[in-house]
């Protein structure tokens, strides 16, 4: 987990407003059934050039100013999260990126300003406790600041706007945010190709491992050692409780359970074994590059369409996030026309 910079609170529960008609990547088709995918790649517009050297006022809402230090310390920040510097063939764009975030941003704190909706100090000092816990110590919260060339008082005033953007957001989109079953039976009817399930087993297995530094006597004894396991477990001996014992997997602690995996999941001489048993049969020992493995077939599905059922509580979560989005995209355009904001760069 990344470290927050200072000035980033954490557990929000309102998103962030992100640049107008670029809605935050949604899950992978096909990963888990019932969250749709993301949108299609599109070609990058050409950048307007940001100037070497930036003006004092890099832009305007009304008549509150976005300071070349207000941009400066955002990509500091971003800098920081990342690990290193903006690559000059991007600056044009991670910079017009980085201001039209901060533009989104203060339009949302001025229209929550406009609202007369209120941030309590206690909220604020509260936010910048989290962010110190995220520190081992004070003096490394200090530096975290000076690299991103922030005041304490930097760091309570962007805590405070951070909180009012939330707090707006909040305000306007959640009470706007509702999903209704006719919304889940429409999506599950007309994307029935993202609630399509691949051929799976579930499978427990028992590992002795072998690699090529190992000498022939030594992957002969752990392919001995697996074969003697076997023989325990072809005597009746119970499965799970061998695995705990003798397997060296991360898996052993649960009994060897791998739960549910699909072809192409596990490497190729497992996979064979695996989906080549029938549920309740135990493979001979099966070498890979990891070792030798003893498979137990546990269960097994053929392919098929997920049930709406199985997949509903995703599917809402889903469904909700990307009305959150768009709702929030269209409250920040309707602010981008409420008032007047100039790009000085």
């Amino acid at each position: 987990m990344q470290t927050p910079a200072p000035g980033q609170g954490q557990g929000q529960t309102a998103p962030k407003p992100g640049t107008p008609g670029q809605p935050a990547a949604q899950p992978a088709p096909g990963q888990t059934p019932g969250q749709p995918g993301a949108p299609q790649a599109q070609a990058e517009a050409p950048v307007k050039p940001v100037p070497a050297t930036l003006p004092e006022a890099v832009a305007k809402i009304d008549t509150e100013t976005i300071t070349k230090g207000d941009l400066e310390r955002a990509i500091k920040s971003v800098e920081a999260r990342v690990g290193r510097s903006v690559p000059p063939d991007q600056r044009d764009r991670v910079y017009r990126q980085v201001l039209d975030e901060l533009v989104n941003i203060r339009l949302v704190a001025h229209e929550g300003k406009a609202r007369n909706i209120a941030v309590a100090d206690a909220d604020v000092d509260g936010q910048i406790g989290k962010i110190r816990q995220q520190f081992k110590t004070e003096d490394e919260f200090k530096t975290a600041l000076t690299q991103r060339s922030l005041t304490i008082d930097d760091v309570k005033s962007e805590t405070r706007t951070e909180l009012l953007v939330n707090k707006t957001l909040e305000a306007e989109i959640l009470p706007k945010v509702a999903v209704a079953q006719t919304d889940l039976d429409a999506y599950y009817q007309a994307n029935p190709d993202q609630f399509k399930a691949a051929e799976s087993v579930r499978a427990s297995h028992i590992l002795i491992p072998m690699n090529a530094s190992m000498t022939e006597a030594q992957k002969t004894e752990a392919k001995t050692q697996a074969e003697g396991i076997l023989k325990r477990v072809r005597a009746g001996e119970d499965f799970a409780e061998l695995a705990k014992q003798y397997s060296k997997d991360g898996s052993a602690a649960s009994g060897g359970d791998l739960n549910y995996f699909e072809r192409g999941k596990m490497v190729p001489a497992f996979e064979q074994a695996a989906f080549s048993l029938k549920t309740g049969e135990v493979s001979n020992v099966v070498e890979t590059p990891f070792g030798y493995h003893i498979i137990k077939v546990t269960d097994h599905k053929d392919a098929h369409t997920v049930p709406l059922a199985e997949v509903s509580d995703r599917l809402s979560t889903f469904l909700k996030q990307r009305k959150q989005q768009e709702l929030t995209q269209t409250f920040i355009q309707s602010l981008h026309s409420k008032y007047k904001v100039e790009i000085l760069i």
